[in-house]
Protein backbone atom coordinates (compact mmCIF):
# COMPACT_ATOMS: atom_id res chain seq x y z
CA UNK A 1 0.00 0.00 0.00
CA UNK A 2 1.34 3.21 -0.71
CA UNK A 3 1.88 6.02 1.33
CA UNK A 4 -1.15 8.15 1.65
CA UNK A 5 -1.20 12.56 0.93
CA UNK A 6 -0.78 14.66 4.37
CA UNK A 7 -4.46 15.42 3.67
CA UNK A 8 -5.72 11.37 3.02
CA UNK A 9 -3.37 10.79 6.66
CA UNK A 10 -4.49 13.76 8.43
CA UNK A 11 -8.67 12.94 7.30
CA UNK A 12 -7.88 9.16 8.01
CA UNK A 13 -6.04 9.99 11.61
CA UNK A 14 -9.32 12.33 12.69
CA UNK A 15 -11.57 9.53 11.92
CA UNK A 16 -9.92 6.81 14.24
CA UNK A 17 -9.83 9.81 16.90
CA UNK A 18 -13.50 10.40 16.69
CA UNK A 19 -14.14 6.58 16.51
CA UNK A 20 -12.12 6.12 19.55
CA UNK A 21 -13.42 9.39 21.27
CA UNK A 22 -17.27 8.07 20.92
CA UNK A 23 -16.29 4.56 21.75
CA UNK A 24 -17.16 3.07 18.51
CA UNK A 25 -14.00 1.13 18.34
CA UNK A 26 -14.21 -2.55 19.87
CA UNK A 27 -11.32 -3.52 21.94
CA UNK A 28 -10.43 -6.37 19.61
CA UNK A 29 -9.51 -3.96 17.02
CA UNK A 30 -8.64 -0.74 19.46
CA UNK A 31 -5.03 -2.27 18.83
CA UNK A 32 -4.97 -2.54 15.22
CA UNK A 33 -6.70 0.91 15.33
CA UNK A 34 -3.69 2.46 17.50
CA UNK A 35 -1.14 1.20 15.66
CA UNK A 36 -2.57 2.68 12.29
CA UNK A 37 -2.54 6.05 13.73
CA UNK A 38 1.24 5.52 14.67
CA UNK A 39 1.71 4.85 11.22
CA UNK A 40 -0.61 8.04 9.82
CA UNK A 41 1.21 10.16 12.70
CA UNK A 42 4.70 9.05 11.23
CA UNK A 43 3.24 10.00 7.27
CA UNK A 44 2.22 13.41 8.27
CA UNK A 45 5.32 14.27 10.15
CA UNK A 46 7.89 12.81 7.54
CA UNK A 47 5.74 15.51 4.89
CA UNK A 48 5.55 18.25 7.05
CA UNK A 49 9.01 17.73 7.74
CA UNK A 50 10.03 17.54 3.97
CA UNK A 51 7.40 20.29 3.47
CA UNK A 52 9.79 22.51 5.74
CA UNK A 53 13.05 21.53 4.27
CA UNK A 54 11.91 22.71 0.84
CA UNK A 55 10.26 25.89 2.05
CA UNK A 56 13.67 26.39 3.64
CA UNK A 57 15.73 25.68 0.73
CA UNK A 58 13.70 28.14 -1.30
CA UNK A 59 13.66 30.93 1.15
CA UNK A 60 17.94 30.41 1.20
CA UNK A 61 17.94 30.30 -2.83
CA UNK A 62 15.29 33.71 -2.06
CA UNK A 63 17.95 35.43 0.38
CA UNK A 64 20.59 34.18 -1.49
CA UNK A 65 19.84 35.67 -4.74
CA UNK A 66 19.04 39.21 -2.39
CA UNK A 67 22.30 38.93 -1.44
CA UNK A 68 24.35 38.92 -4.91
CA UNK A 69 21.96 41.93 -5.97
CA UNK A 70 22.93 43.89 -3.28
CA UNK A 71 26.43 42.66 -4.11
CA UNK A 72 26.14 45.34 -7.56
CA UNK A 73 28.77 47.45 -7.03
CA UNK A 74 27.07 51.43 -6.42
CA UNK A 75 27.80 52.95 -9.94
CA UNK A 76 25.91 50.34 -11.66
CA UNK A 77 23.19 50.94 -9.19
CA UNK A 78 23.41 54.68 -9.90
CA UNK A 79 23.69 53.93 -13.34
CA UNK A 80 20.37 51.72 -13.80
CA UNK A 81 18.71 54.22 -11.37
CA UNK A 82 19.44 57.15 -13.75
CA UNK A 83 18.31 55.28 -16.39
CA UNK A 84 14.89 54.77 -14.90
CA UNK A 85 14.91 58.60 -14.22
CA UNK A 86 15.42 59.22 -18.24
CA UNK A 87 12.47 56.96 -19.15
CA UNK A 88 9.94 59.07 -16.62
CA UNK A 89 11.25 62.06 -18.01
Amino acid sequence: MSNPSYTEAFEELQQIVSEIENGQISVDTLSEKVTRAATLIRICKEKLTATEDNVNEILAALDKNDEEESDIPDEEQTEFEDDENTEEG
